[in-house]
């Protein structure tokens, strides 16, 4: 995918329904995990600890679900290819989500990566922002499903 810059709503508006973005891969790291178990108090032994997660199913530590779905607000959309935005917004911000699903673990040790397809395009009345609704899916490197899938909602405000 190219990166492509677009500079009006109108122009943005095109895109509603196709994918907008696709995130370079992350590599997943035992750190990385207990570090977010260390801030959010999720200390499961399927994310931390490494002997006995071998003996599940899993077959190792995997990340949280919730540390997958905030991949999505900075590593895994930073250096993407796609769309860039250049609206002349002041600021953009992560708005909420509307449906997020995990389907698939995340296995420390991997790789993932997310892709973004816009699905709706909606304007302020009063022209102050605009709001996108993509949806988004993280993927892990070898895999043929999903390990998330999420509606997202952002906002540029002008």
């Amino acid at each position: 995918m190219q990166n492509i810059e677009i500079t009006s709503i109108d122009e943005l508006k095109k895109w509603i329904g196709k994918e907008t973005s696709v995130g370079q891969w992350v590599l997943v790291t035992q750190e990385m995990v207990n570090q977010f178990a260390d801030a959010t108090g999720d200390h499961q032994f399927i994310h931390v600890d490494p002997e006995r997660a071998a003996k599940t199913m899993f077959g190792g530590t995997i990340a949280h679900g919730y540390y997958t779905l905030s991949m999505l607000a900075g590593h895994l959309g930073q250096n993407s290819t796609g769309v860039k935005m250049k609206l002349g917004g002041r600021m953009g911000v992560n708005y909420g989500l509307n449906k997020v699903r995990f389907i698939a673990p995340v296995p420390v040790g991997k790789k993932i990566r997310a892709r973004r397809k816009l699905i709706a395009v909606e304007e302020d009345p009063n022209k102050r922002w605009v709001q996108m609704t993509s949806e988004a899916s993280v993927e892990v490197e070898g895999s043929d499903r999903p390990a998330m899938i999420a509606e997202t909602i952002g906002r540029t405000y002008f």
